[in-house]
């Protein structure tokens, strides 16, 4: 796998300052990601809702019994339940909230949750919906953060991450901590870039970067050691995503995505 720059994975030193490179990077572009990534956010939104049926997941919209109130007080309404991890202003969520019940979301970055927590509250989404809290679940000495260890937390039908995973320094270990969150059957899916040369070192987000893309191989591997390999399918998507604002090598930058795919058993 190729890195950006080299990694001592048990040096929590490292993983620390790259924790903060990280949230400061994105606390400082959190209110204007959304305007400039307008048109690439939208586009992948429209991947995300045309392969819903791919993904797998019993959603609320293909079945009546989420169309009629619940018969009797006894018989709660069915539940679906998406965990955006490294949600930022909330792609994922808005891609799947029409067909989840709720949406949690959980980011490093404080700016990302104010943002997400503030275009759910414009639209009057009740946070039980729709919220995002800060968070890390990454830290390879804390696997259950007080913050994020009730049970609100867990049991997951879906856990995703959406283009999120190439600016972890340990993308296996956030497979396996996504998929303990999930419940048995329950699907984590990855949103994330097709191996691809290095960034430009003068894009300022080269320094939050520690992967340049995954194969499919890499990611099966991954899913599999994390208990998510059943089902496991990697797809490319369309011709690429065009990210506008971003130039490389003097044009737009544009990347290959895929989606990923697993059940955990």
């Amino acid at each position: 796998m190729s890195h950006s720059h080299s990694h001592d994975h048990s040096h929590s030193h490292s993983h620390s300052h790259h924790v903060d490179a990280n949230r400061s990077h994105w606390n400082e572009h959190a209110a204007t990601y959304n305007s400039r990534f307008e048109k690439t956010i939208q586009q992948i939104i429209d991947e995300i809702q045309a392969r819903r049926d791919w993904i797998g997941v019993n959603w609320v919209d293909e079945s009546s019994d989420n169309e009629t109130p619940a018969i009797s007080p006894e018989v709660p309404k069915r539940t679906v339940r998406l965990l955006d991890y490294a949600c930022g202003t909330g792609l994922v969520s808005r891609a799947l909230a029409p067909y989840v019940t709720q949406c949690v979301g959980i980011d490093l970055s404080e700016g990302m949750v104010t943002e997400y927590n503030k275009s759910v509250s414009n639209q009057g989404i009740p946070p039980s919906e729709m919220s995002a809290h800060v968070g890390n679940l990454l830290d390879a000495d804390e696997s259950s953060p007080a913050s994020l260890s009730g049970p609100e937390f867990f049991n997951f039908d879906i856990a995703c991450v959406g283009l999120g995973f190439h600016h972890f320094d340990n993308p296996a270990l956030a497979a396996k901590r996504l998929t303990e969150r999930l419940r048995p059957g329950g699907v984590l899916l990855i949103v994330d870039f097709l191996p691809h040369e290095h960034m430009d070192l003068d894009n300022p987000a080269v320094k939050t970067v520690t992967h340049n893309g995954f194969s499919e191989e890499e990611v099966k591997k991954m899913f599999a050691e994390a208990g998510a390999g059943e089902m496991f399918s990697y797809v490319e998507v369309g011709k690429g995503i065009v990210f506008t604002n971003v130039k490389e090598h003097g044009s737009t930058m544009k990347r290959s995505v895929f989606f990923a795919r697993g059940s955990k058993l």
